[in-house]
C-alpha cells in the first residue's frame, strides 16, 4: 500500500471536497490497520470514503483518507444460510450481480446501486417498505479496524452493542472493512407505476402503504401530479421492459431530458411550474416485472443536492398539508420532485427509523442551484414533526438536537468515548452531529 498522488476528493453533487495529509488505497483489514496505526502516531484523522454519494460532508478526510477501491472481495458466500461476506467497498451494484449468480438478493433497497455497501450501510441508506427494512437491519455482523488498530467483529452475539451502534455509525467508531448480509432467495417485483392527483394520493396513503410491500410517490411541485410506485413480489414469469421503454423511461426522459429541463429551469425560474406540469404528464402508467434490484433501483445522471427528514408515520399527511401550504406562502420555483417513501421501525441505535415506523420525505435541488433557504425552510417545518434528518443528506442539525430525536444517543456517544477517545475518525461534520 503505496500513499497516492492524487490528494483531491470531491463527491457526487460536488458540493464536498477534502485535500487529505495522505491518501491511501488498503488492499486488506490489515492494511487498514497499519494505516490508523501510523495516522496515529502523526497525529491525523482517518477518514475513509465511498463513492461520494452523501452530501454532507460525513466523508471528508482531513488527515488520512482511506480510498475502498482495492477492498471489494466478496469473502463468502453461503446459499443454505443467505450469509453473504464481502468486503467494503464492494459497490451495491457489484453485489447485487453476485447475489443474483446465487440465486440470492437483499430484501430492500434504496433507488441508487452505485454507492460501496460500507458507505451506503453506514448512512443507514433505507429504501421503501412495509414490512421489509432498510439495509442496516440486513446485516448479519461487521468488521472494524477501531482506532487502537485492532481488527473486531461484531454481530448479535458477539459484541452486541457494538453492533447495534456501528451498522449506522458514520465511521465515528471504527472503519469498516467488511459486511456480512443476511439475504433473501432472489425474487421478482411486480412494478406498478401510475399518476395521480395529489388529493387522492393523500386520501389513500393508508390504502396502499398497507396492502403493498414497496409504496413510494413523488409529487411535482407547483402541480396537482404525483407519481406512485406500488412494487410487491410476484411468482413470475419475468415481464421487464423492453429495452426501447426502459431506454425512453429511465434514460432519456428520466435523465437526458429531466437533465435538460433543469437546466433551462435554472436559467428561467418562472418557467418550473409549466415544465413541472409537461414532466408530470409524460411520466405514465406502465407496469413490469423484473429481478428485485432491477426495480429498486434506477440510473440518476442528472446531478443535485438533497435533504431528507424521517417524521413518525401516523405525521405523513399533516406534513405533507404543511409542506404544500408553505410552498403556497413562498416564492420558490423548484424543478425536483419531493420524494415521499415508508420503512418499519429498525432497532439499529442511529437508524433513522430507530424504534418506529417512520416515514420519509425528501427534497432536492438542481446541483448549481441554491438550496439553503428552501431546505432549511422545510427542515424547520419537518423537525416540528419530530423529524430526524438522514444522515447523508444535508441538514443543519446538531448533537443537541440530535440527543432528544434518538434514545440511544447518550450510549452510542460513550461508547465512541470508550472506543476514540482521541477522536481518530472524526472530521468537522461528525464533531457537529456527535459533539466533541
Amino acid at each position: 500500500m503505496s500513499p497516492e498522488t492524487n490528494l483531491t476528493w470531491r463527491n457526487w453533487a460536488g458540493n464536498q471536497r477534502a485535500e487529505p495529509v495522505r491518501a491511501l488505497a488498503p488492499r486488506t483489514a490489515g492494511e487498514v490497520a497499519d494505516a490508523v496505526r501510523a495516522a496515529a502516531h502523526d497525529g491525523l484523522t482517518v477518514r475513509m470514503t465511498g463513492t461520494g454519494h452523501s452530501f454532507t460532508g460525513a466523508a471528508v478526510a482531513e488527515g488520512v483518507l482511506l480510498r475502498p477501491d482495492a477492498l471489494t472481495a466478496v469473502r463468502s458466500v453461503d446459499t443454505s444460510t443467505g450469509l453473504v461476506t464481502v468486503e467494503a467497498g464492494l459497490p451495491l451494484h457489484t453485489l447485487n450481480r453476485v447475489l443474483h449468480e446465487h440465486g440470492l438478493a437483499l430484501a430492500n433497497m434504496g433507488d441508487i446501486q452505485e454507492q460501496t455497501v460500507a458507505g451506503a450501510l453506514q448512512t443507514a441508506t433505507h429504501g421503501t417498505g412495509r414490512d421489509a427494512a432498510g439495509l442496516a437491519s440486513q446485516v448479519a455482523a461487521l468488521e472494524l479496524v477501531l482506532a487502537d488498530g485492532s481488527a473486531v467483529t461484531c454481530s448479535p452475539a458477539e459484541r452486541p452493542e457494538l453492533f447495534d451502534a456501528a451498522r449506522a455509525g458514520l465511521g465515528a467508531l471504527g472503519v469498516v472493512t467488511a459486511v456480512t448480509w443476511k439475504t433473501v432467495p432472489a425474487f421478482l417485483l411486480r412494478a406498478q407505476e401510475a399518476p395521480m392527483r395529489w388529493d387522492e394520493v393523500l386520501a389513500r396513503v393508508d390504502e396502499f402503504d398497507s396492502a403493498n410491500e414497496h409504496f413510494e410517490f413523488y409529487w411535482f411541485p407547483h402541480t396537482e401530479g404525483c407519481l406512485t410506485k406500488r412494487n410487491n413480489p410476484v411468482a413470475g414469469p419475468a415481464r421487464p421492459l423492453s429495452k426501447a421503454k426502459h431506454w425512453l423511461d429511465d434514460r432519456f426522459l428520466s435523465n437526458t431530458v429531466f437533465g435538460a429541463v433543469n437546466r433551462v429551469t435554472h436559467r428561467a425560474p418562472a418557467s418550473t411550474p409549466f415544465v413541472n406540469g409537461v414532466c408530470a404528464r409524460l411520466l405514465g402508467a406502465r407496469v413490469y416485472s423484473d429481478t428485485s434490484y432491477k426495480v429498486f433501483t434506477s440510473p440518476r445522471t442528472v446531478r443535485f443536492k438533497e435533504q431528507e427528514y424521517a417524521i413518525p408515520r401516523e405525521e405523513l399527511v399533516p406534513a405533507l398539508r404543511e409542506l404544500r401550504a408553505l410552498f403556497n406562502r413562498r416564492d420558490w420555483r423548484i424543478g425536483f420532485p419531493i420524494e415521499v417513501r415508508m420503512l418499519p421501525p429498525e432497532d439499529a441505535w442511529l437508524s433513522m427509523a430507530y424504534g418506529r415506523r417512520t416515514a420519509f420525505i425528501a427534497v432536492h435541488v438542481y446541483h448549481r442551484a441554491p438550496h439553503e433557504e428552501y431546505f432549511r425552510a422545510v427542515e424547520n417545518l419537518l423537525v416540528a414533526f419530530g423529524g430526524r434528518p438522514h444522515w447523508g443528506k444535508l441538514h443543519t442539525r446538531d448533537a443537541a438536537y440530535l440527543e432528544k430525536a434518538y434514545p440511544r444517543f447518550g450510549d452510542f456517544r460513550a461508547l465512541r468515548d470508550e472506543l476514540d477517545p482521541d477522536r481518530r475518525f472524526a472530521n468537522a461534520y461528525t464533531t457537529r452531529v456527535f459533539g466533541d
